[in-house]
């Protein structure tokens, strides 16, 4: 199950569960879980084990309680940090009785005075985070600031219990955080997350790929039929795979797509022409670039890729082409003409770039937009889709507060399946369904590997994908591109967005193999 869950969801969710089941039974549950999960983290002998558990005092220390109790019991020596003993719920008191029973060294917060020298002089071997889970809702500051703080520069395995301390489990953000003063918010560094009942957006999103780790999901036994429809998934190949086709010998390139490739204005011939190369690597049988630029400054080919078709816009792409509009295309008169011929044709459309820019300056386009009937794919980047909100200065943050929203939001006011790009790209269809996409990282965060994306999602419309399989599919091809060049090169620094395409290629192909359909559409 890919379904991802709100905090509100999951909170519905827990107390239709509790309503069948013994006081404190979900809580043994979680401990369990996430003991199991220690245990896998650390090698050696037991009793030479050092654990450090941080417990807070609602529900998510009562999981960090009953998780120390039984590592306890398993022979580890395990201390814990419990900030208070007072305003337990039931259930975490249950599992700190269970503690104090057990041999776990319990740290006196009071006696210590600041909590966060209490803990370093210990060399851990694993340290497990119970301080805040789904409800927290201010910033940690103070000596929990500096707890957290300590905790991010250990050397050992950190485990965070259903959510890292500190980060939003629905917007992936660090509770409070502030671009003008990024170090004034931080949240538990984990390199392993494991989460309960269900999974959360907000650790697959935004800020939340620093904070998290691998994520695990324990749905502690919970019944099937408690789950309503999240209409929020994590992005895997099976949401597209049944849409790829292995190509007949019976075939020739036009039975692979036709795509037209609008942009390129004078200096920004780059971006097309990478759009082109990735929509080429991608499959699409015949490729067409048309520059805005005039024909003194169009290119006649290009020497990496000469099957490539280069020509100066004259007037408007063909109408039976699928067609890319914006990379490199610039605000000129004729880019205007252009955007408006696109929107005013019938063909499946991919804007990008300054096609979004333009688009979101004129009411006029965006009324074309809405009222088309051929498919249409957005790939704004974060200030681009505060452009198309309409919003002021702090568009961008805006945005990225809470991604989901801004990206459900384009995507029903413009009618399109839109691609929020980032980490954690969102991918949302005008009917309000969510994707969060799982693969990529640091290697995309180059210029012009945004113009690959839109290559890659023409190439797959023109191949006949239907236009939510390919936004979904791009995004994850794309992403999975970067991640392969990052492990190959050893790191994600100095990776080119010209390296993805033959990437793409490869990623797009072992799909294929491990997917095969025999017939085209």
């Amino acid at each position: 199950m890919n379904s991802l869950f709100s905090v509100a969801q999951i909170r519905e969710i827990e107390q239709a569960a509790c309503a069948n089941l013994a006081t404190g039974a979900l809580m043994q549950r979680a401990g369990a879980a996430a003991a199991r999960l220690a245990q896998e983290l650390v090698s050696g002998p037991s009793g030479l084990l050092r654990v450090l558990v941080l417990a807070g005092p609602g529900n998510n220390g009562g999981d960090a309680l009953d998780c120390a109790a039984r590592l306890s019991q398993a022979g580890m020596q395990v201390s814990c940090l419990l900030l208070s003993e007072t305003g337990l719920t039931p259930d975490a008191d249950l599992a700190h009785k269970r503690a104090r029973a057990s041999a776990v060294h319990f740290i006196d917060p009071v006696a210590a005075g600041d909590p966060a020298s209490s803990i370093t002089s210990t060399r851990w071997h694993l340290v497990i985070d119970g301080l805040f889970g789904i409800g927290l809702t201010r910033p940690l500051h103070g000596d929990l600031l500096r707890l957290v703080h300590s905790v991010n520069h250990f050397q050992c395995p950190v485990l965070a219990l259903d959510v890292p301390s500190g980060l939003d489990a629905d917007t992936g953000n660090v509770v409070g955080f502030d671009a003008a003063d990024p170090h004034a918010a931080q949240a538990i560094r984990a390199s392993h997350t494991i989460t309960f009942i269900g999974d959360k957006p907000g650790l697959h999103t935004g800020m939340a790929r620093d904070y998290v780790g691998q994520v695990h999901v324990a749905r502690l036994e919970i019944d099937s039929r408690l789950y309503k429809p999240s209409h929020l998934d994590l992005n895997t190949s099976a949401l597209f795979a049944r849409c790829s086709r292995q190509r007949l010998h019976y075939s020739h390139k036009l039975s692979h797509g036709n795509l037209a490739i609008i942009g390129g204005a004078p200096g920004m011939s780059g971006a097309l022409i990478l759009a082109a190369r990735a929509a080429l690597l991608a499959g699409a049988g015949r490729v067409q670039v048309f520059f805005v630029a005039p024909q003194s400054a169009c290119p006649p080919f290009d020497p990496q890729h000469p099957e490539l078709m280069c020509r100066p816009l004259e007037k408007e792409a063909p109408q039976q082409a699928v067609q890319v509009v914006g990379p490199g295309m610039g605000s000129s008169k004729e880019a205007c003409i252009a955007l408006k011929h696109a929107l005013s044709s019938d063909a499946a459309l991919v804007l990008d770039a300054d096609a979004l820019n333009l688009l979101s300056l004129e009411s006029g386009l965006q009324q074309l937009l809405r009222s088309r009937r051929a498919a249409n794919i957005l790939t704004p980047h974060p200030l681009e889709a505060a452009r198309l909100l309409g919003q002021g200065a702090r568009g961008a943050a805006q945005v990225q507060a809470d991604r989901i929203k801004a990206a459900r939001e384009l995507a029903q006011r413009y009618a399109s399946i839109v691609i929020l790009k980032g980490s954690g790209s969102i991918i949302a269809n005008p009917h309000g369904h969510v994707v969060i996409n799982p693969t990529g990282g640091p290697a995309l965060a180059t210029a012009g590997t945004g113009d690959v994306l839109a290559g890659l999602c023409g190439a797959l419309l023109a191949q006949q994908w239907p236009a939510w399989e390919a936004a979904l599919a791009a995004c994850w091809l794309h992403g999975k591109a970067g991640d392969s060049l990052t492990l190959e090169m050893g790191g994600a620094c100095g990776i080119c967005a010209s390296e993805l395409p033959a990437q793409i290629r490869r990623e797009l192909n072992q799909l294929l193999r491990d997917h095969p359909h025999q017939a085209l559409r």
